[in-house]
């Protein structure tokens, strides 16, 4: 049963099919409800809602037509109920017999994977990677212990590979799926990146054992043979280039056809830990480094200036994660300071101009806990459209996407957290709308399903498992819990 702040309950199925209704009754006073668990929590409340063109971006792509909300004056407007929304395509009343795009995403985002979880895998080795793939068939998850595991999702999450990774320094630090899904790159903390053939008959893919595991060589000629190691790795759009980003403050290129790198970046003052491509054309490159700085990049004019096409401030300590939303525009960014932050593009300076100084105490993100008196500091300079604030970013490079587009129309922000708990934002208001508590150690990433509402979350306690809506009908399994040793050092 789930319990509301009303003190009403509804049993598990009826509380999620009404649960946007339920909610925006108490939504204005600050309390809902843990979609994920038994007990009673309240979320917090909505900075303010997101006065930004983004918002109505959203709203277009994940509301429904107006035959079908048409508000009625002096009532809070409500979303329209699924009965109302089949009813009125029964009636015709778009004209067309059927639902639009953001008809699908308005029903679909109302459902959030919130029911289980249900195991995918449970190792002893701590869980950095989680990824599906564009078309949701598969999924990948990436292991300290220098494994790899690419499950088929549509024959019951049986594991279609299972790869023993090659020369591993420390983790696996990143994956990255081909958009034809015929190849796996993986990365560690070394300038070599190794592919895997996935479509290859082979299920045990031993690096140079039983499969060849090519190796990519990241290092440029002139770096006096310094040995660096990559943080973040991306496919492009056309699956023809990689883009990394470094320990060496550099982000490189790699040209997947010709076999070699074709460009490097010196692009910050301190370790890239994320970059991706801004969208499908492959100009524009994010960045985001310990320099506490996002960087937007584009390759159209490097060779001219060989500097970034601007810079966004807003973040007081380093970054973790660049999620793009794909449009070459907005992006989100997960930072040390414990904030998730939406970005326009369009909003950008020139340079960093605005000088933080020293910050008044110490604190080290890998062992510490963030100073009480640095969670209400602010940005003299803050570029950002959005700020989320909840979860926990300490002890690894924790991550955050954007909800998918088909399914949510990208209305929603989720993150990992060092608290063990996934938790899910809605990028307009700003309210928490979920919290997914199962894990007992830090949640390092977590992916949602293309089009399904499914999320699989990843944990240092070794523990890969998936939380659906409606489920399949079966209560959640038992898992078990293990004790996993701590380890001094953390990425």
């Amino acid at each position: 049963m789930f319990v509301t702040a009303s003190g009403v309950d509804f049993d598990e199925m009826g509380y999620a099919m009404s649960r946007f209704e339920i909610e925006s009754e108490f939504y204005d006073a600050g309390n809902t409800v843990n979609q994920a668990s038994n007990s009673r929590s309240k979320f917090k409340k909505p900075l303010s809602a997101l006065d930004h063109e983004i918002a109505q971006l959203t709203k277009l792509k994940s509301e429904p037509k107006e035959h079908f909300s048409k508000e009625v004056p002096g009532k809070r407007h409500l979303p329209v109920s699924t009965v109302k929304m089949l009813a009125g395509r029964e009636g015709n009343y778009s004209g067309r017999g059927r639902f639009s795009a953001a008809d699908c995403c308005h029903m679909l985002s109302r459902y959030l994977p919130v029911n289980g979880p249900w195991p995918v895998d449970q190792t002893t080795s701590r869980a950095y990677v989680s990824q599906f793939s564009a078309d949701g068939s598969l999924f990948v998850a990436g292991f300290q212990a220098s494994q790899i595991r690419i499950y088929d999702v549509e024959r019951g999450w049986k594991i279609q590979k299972d790869i023993l990774a090659k020369s591993l320094r420390w983790t696996v630090t990143d994956t990255s799926l081909s958009p034809d899904q015929r190849h796996l790159v993986y990365a560690s903390m070394s300038p070599i990146v190794h592919i895997v053939d996935v479509g290859s008959g082979t299920m045990e893919s031993l690096a140079n054992v039983t499969e060849i595991h090519d190796g990519l060589d990241f290092s440029a000629a002139d770096d006096g043979g310094y040995s660096f190691g990559i943080f973040s790795l991306k496919f492009s759009t056309d699956g023809r280039e990689l883009v990394a980003g470094s320990s060496d403050d550099c982000i490189y290129v790699y040209d997947l056809e010709a076999n070699k790198l074709s460009l490097r970046i010196l692009a910050h003052t301190s370790d890239v830990n994320t970059v991706c491509f801004g969208d499908e054309s492959g100009h524009l490159i994010y960045s985001g480094s310990d320099d506490n700085l996002c960087k937007v990049w584009d390759r159209r004019c490097l060779n001219v200036k060989g500097k970034p096409a601007g810079v966004l401030m807003g973040h007081l300590e380093g970054i973790t994660f660049i999620d793009s939303r794909g449009d070459g525009r907005y992006l989100i960014s997960n930072g040390k300071d414990q904030a998730i932050k939406l970005w326009d593009i369009r909003k950008m300076s020139s340079n960093a101009s605005c000088n933080l100084g020293f910050r008044s105490y110490e604190w080290d993100y890998r062992w510490m806990d963030y100073p009480p008196q640095a969670r209400d500091l602010k940005h003299p300079c803050d570029q950002s459209v959005a700020t989320y604030k909840g979860h926990s970013v300490l002890r690894t490079l924790i991550r955050c996407h954007f909800s998918p587009v088909y399914s949510t129309g990208q209305k929603y922000i989720y993150t990992g957290s060092h608290d063990s708990c996934v938790y899910v934002y809605d990028l307009v208001s700003g309210e928490q709308v979920a919290a997914l508590k199962y894990h007992t150690s830090p949640v390092r990433d977590c992916s949602w399903h293309p089009s399904q509402p499914m999320l699989v979350s990843s944990s240092w306690d070794g523990d890969v498992v998936r939380w659906e809506f409606p489920g399949n009908g079966e209560a959640a399994p038992p898992l078990n819990k293990k004790r996993i040793r701590r380890r001094q050092f953390y990425l």
